[in-house]
């Protein structure tokens, strides 16, 4: 049962699981949100107001509010990548905020004094120089300084706000649980825009529900976080966030979005509907799915290639997932009519897609991108390598094969290294019993001899923070090579869809539409 009182009950239909929904009222509604009142009901109290059709949170801002809005006017749950959006807010106010969207949101951001504090910091009148770098935001630490706090709630805020205009179409937000440091004030700058899902994937979301429920009452809350070589002796870690240390004006009451796990694994599905406070439903991916993978759960086996093998180890129990009782949608080469069809049968509420709607036309992947990858759709040459080295994670990470990016060997060897955003630092304990932050695709010097990583974990690390804002038009300039940084672009395997989308798409149109895309998988 959810937070909003609904109850799934599991039936058998031959070998087919189907669901029934019962909606009622409970006490644990009152308990768990004191804004509740009577009639109010969540997105997913029946199966016909859960939407069907999940868009994928991709990359650095390649799922931006254009692409969500969109989605979302049309019914479906568009959903918003939460991946360092304080840094791709900056970025874009020091482009000169091109058609004024980010001093829009800022306009309507509940903290006036915090949002003035942004401009001021970050605004740049007709955008800065080509050719001079931007300015950098700092990077998270376990104690964030107050300004970065500010920057991140608000840049939440302000690309959910954006995905929500001018419509009552449901909108999510997805954060990776590897990038843990910042969850907390991205959640609830989030909230504050009133974001219908929080999604979550990469790792084990445990703690995030009852966060959410606590920041729904702006309560003080905290998150675990790993820290590397941390002992049973050592005092446990957490990052803390009051959302009263923000000034400068009263925030609104707020409501308590859905959450949705991201999941690879049964296991780890019944171990959170365990939960006191478990997830509102699961999106179930296969390791087809684009970007981070989970790690396949037998031996490390490779290809001739170097990607990772996974077998029948690495197949959802759909039938152990419905009898769950909670809703859950199904990611991984299902975006297609077909798809969308089969993963009914198999008792899912609908599908999470992604690859389909990078490529069309509201998505935020730069333009020569999308025609260069699109065109190798065309002519059968679109390659897509799951690499196990390539994110600092250590998760499989698939990675497009296009000219002029991080994906050919002497781009990759040419850029020099250096780790300037940190998104995907993890921390560590040092011998002294501080806490350190180190990332295996920051210099060597810097990651072993400096901060004690092992030598061997930098070999082919990429530093993806740098490449997919790159990716999504927004690439730091470097002056010391005179360039900008290289993109790297990941997506699923399953092309089918953006196949079909195009030879659809009418002369003098360079690509298909959000809409297109749900009305290709819709069957209408």
């Amino acid at each position: 049962m959810g937070a909003w009182g609904v109850t799934i009950v599991t039936e058998s239909a031959g070998n087919l699981p189907s669901t029934r929904l019962v909606t009622h009222i409970t006490e644990r509604n009152r308990r768990l949100d004191p804004l509740w009142l009577p009639g109010r009901r969540s997105i997913m109290t029946s199966r016909i107001d859960r939407p069907s059709i999940i868009q994928g949170g991709m990359g650095v801002a390649i799922s931006g509010w254009p692409l969500a809005n969109a989605v979302a006017r049309r019914g479906e749950l568009g959903v918003v990548s939460g991946t360092i959006l304080e840094v791709v807010m900056a970025r874009r106010l020091q482009l000169g905020d091109p058609g004024g969207h980010m001093r829009r949101a800022l306009d309507h951001f509940p903290l006036p004094a915090v949002a003035e504090r942004i401009l001021d910091a970050y605004f740049v009148p007709g955008g800065k120089d080509r050719d001079k770098p931007f300015k950098n935001v700092r990077t998270f630490t376990v104690e964030p300084d107050l300004a970065l706090q500010e920057l991140t709630v608000a840049a939440n805020f302000a690309e959910v706000f954006l995905a929500k205009e001018g419509h009552a179409g449901p909108v999510g937000i997805n954060y990776l649980r590897k990038i843990e440091l910042p969850i907390p004030f991205s959640a609830y700058g989030a909230m504050l825009a009133g974001v219908d899902y929080i999604i979550v994937g990469a790792g084990n979301p445990k703690d995030v529900p009852g966060m959410i429920t606590r920041l729904s009452r702006h309560e003080p809350v905290t998150l675990p976080l790993r820290v590397q070589g941390l002992t049973a002796n050592d005092e446990a870690v957490e990052v803390r966030f009051r959302p009263a240390d923000l000034n400068g004006g009263s925030p609104p009451s707020l409501g308590r979005p859905d959450f949705l796990a991201i999941v690879a694994s049964v296991d780890l599905a019944e171990g959170l509907a365990a939960l006191p406070e478990p997830p509102d439903g699961f999106v179930v991916e296969a390791p087809s799915a684009g970007g981070h993978n989970a790690p396949p759960r037998g031996p490390r086996v490779t290809d001739q290639l170097g990607q990772p093998v996974y077998d029948a180890r690495d197949e959802v129990d759909l039938m152990r997932m419905a009898e769950i009782g909670l809703p859950f949608w199904l990611a991984g080469s299902f975006g297609t009519p077909a798809g969308l069809e089969d993963a009914r049968k198999r008792g899912a509420a609908g599908i999470q897609m992604g690859t389909a709607f990078a490529f069309c036309e509201e998505s935020g992947l730069t333009p020569d991108l999308k025609a260069k990858i699109v065109a190798q759709v065309a002519d059968g040459t679109v390659e897509v390598r799951s690499d196990w080295r390539a994110s600092p994670t250590g998760f499989p990470f698939r990675i497009v094969q296009v000219q002029g990016t991080i994906s050919e060997e002497d781009v990759f060897l040419n850029r020099r290294r250096v780790c300037d955003l940190g998104a995907l630092r993890v921390p560590y304990m040092t011998d002294n019993r501080l806490i350190g932050y180190r990332c295996p695709a920051e210099p060597l010097k810097a990651y072993s001899l400096v901060k004690g990583g092992r030598a061997e974990n930098i070999e082919g690390r990429a530093c993806l923070c740098n490449g997919l804002l790159a990716t999504a038009g927004l690439p730091q300039y470097r002056v010391a090579a005179g360039a900008e940084e290289p993109p790297i672009v990941t997506a699923g395997s399953d092309f089918a869809g953006v196949r079909e989308l195009m030879s659809r798409v009418s002369t003098g149109t360079a690509f298909y539409s959000a809409s297109d895309v749900i009305d290709y998988v819709s069957g209408t």
